[in-house]
């Protein structure tokens, strides 16, 4: 792959990251959650009235991430020899990635189950607009994408010994994704056995940063990409 054709993904997957952080706004804008305690998603709720910035933010991400990913598998389809197990994979995992967390923002939920015990209890006897079950499987779908990407694209930075900063860097952010994820999980598992939210907030933030940097890792790496 030249490097002049590998620079529209590079650009494509840098913007994604940089869009898929758009959740740090909350240090500076005032959204009334706790980071530490709720869902990132909780920003973009319909009750939220910064919710509509968020929710753009997770389109224009995820649009971006699945355009680079889906650029990059035409590619390797017009060239057998790069063709790749590891490769493929990798990349049709950002593309579902991609999509899932494009589809994320038009299934916001309605309100904030973690600070609202109303809207806890309403999801508990499945009172709440279907959206809500629909988010939880698109986020699902967004973050199982995200951990083949993942994993994937590394394992084939270096077996294929391409990509020098993601097969440099990439395993450290895979081993730190995995942890943040086991974390994000039990505290889910928790919060909806009704015993608390055990810092759901500070892991899933972190799960969502690993993602946004490796992102941003991949895009360098391609970018920078020089055919031997």
């Amino acid at each position: 792959m030249s490097t002049t054709g590998t620079r529209p993904i590079a650009a494509l997957l840098g913007l994604g990251a940089a869009a898929y952080t758009a959740w740090v706004l909350e240090v500076v804008l005032s959204t009334g959650l706790d980071p530490v305690q709720t869902y990132v998603s909780e920003l973009a709720a319909r009750d939220q009235p910064l919710g509509g910035l968020f929710r753009a933010t997770d389109f224009t991400a995820g649009l971006l991430a699945c355009a680079g990913a889906v650029l990059a598998l035409l590619r390797l389809f017009r060239e057998p020899a790069a063709r790749r197990f590891w490769t493929v994979t990798g990349w049709a995992g950002i593309a579902l990635f991609g999509a899932a967390t494009a589809a994320d923002a038009w299934l916001p939920l309605s309100c904030k189950p973690t600070v609202d015990p109303e809207c806890a209890a309403r999801e508990t006897a499945g009172l709440v607009p279907a959206t809500h079950q629909a988010h939880a499987i698109s986020s699902s779908l967004a973050m199982c994408g995200a951990l083949v990407g993942i994993v994937a694209l590394t394992v084939a930075a270096r077996r294929y010994r391409q990509w020098r900063p993601l097969a440099r860097t990439g395993p450290a952010l895979v081993a730190v994704e995995l942890a943040a994820t086991v974390w994000t999980l039990t505290a889910i598992a928790l919060f909806t056995a009704g015993r608390g939210t055990w810092a759901l907030g500070a892991g899933q933030r972190l799960q969502v940063l690993v993602v946004a940097l490796w992102l941003g890792l991949l895009a360098w790496s391609v970018f920078k990409e020089r055919r031997t």
